[in-house]
């Protein structure tokens, strides 16, 4: 007779968390955003990510951040397995005020970080006035 002791809710449910993350345990690629004056800073969490397997593409307004965790392979018995591993893939519509053309990205320590500068278009800006002609004022003043 055979006991399946494994509750297939359960499986599924851990499944799901592992996937989509928890409020303890956020998705794959945790992400932090801020804004530095006239800069946006935008950093990935890609632990034991190889710099090499790091993809970035922008279409439009849409940043993808594409990265690989390939699994260890070996004569060794796994134990416990908490961090995914395989492609995956994070997707950020940016703004029109944001240049594009001129993004920054560095790698180190498992932190791939992302510097986009506002857009000079974006940016505030004084407009001078010009003062008329006081000859173009007192003709309009006679008629």
């Amino acid at each position: 007779m055979l006991l399946r002791t494994a509750d297939p809710f359960r499986d599924f449910d851990r499944l799901t968390q592992q996937l989509l993350g928890t409020t303890n345990r956020p998705a794959v690629m945790p992400m932090d955003a801020w804004r530095e004056g006239e800069r946006f800073v935008i950093e990935f969490d890609l632990p034991g990510v190889s710099r090499e397997s790091i993809d970035l593409d922008v279409e439009r307004n849409v940043l993808t951040v594409r990265a690989e965790r390939v699994a260890r392979n070996g004569d060794w018995e796994r134990l416990a397995s908490e961090r995914p591993t395989g492609q995956f893939s994070r997707q950020l519509v940016l703004g029109d005020n944001l240049d594009l053309d001129r993004i920054e990205a560095t790698y180190d320590a498992g932190v791939l970080r992302l510097v986009v500068p506002v857009a000079e278009k974006a940016k505030p800006r004084k407009i001078e006035i010009a003062s008329a002609s006081p000859e173009k004022e007192t003709a309009a003043i006679e008629s």
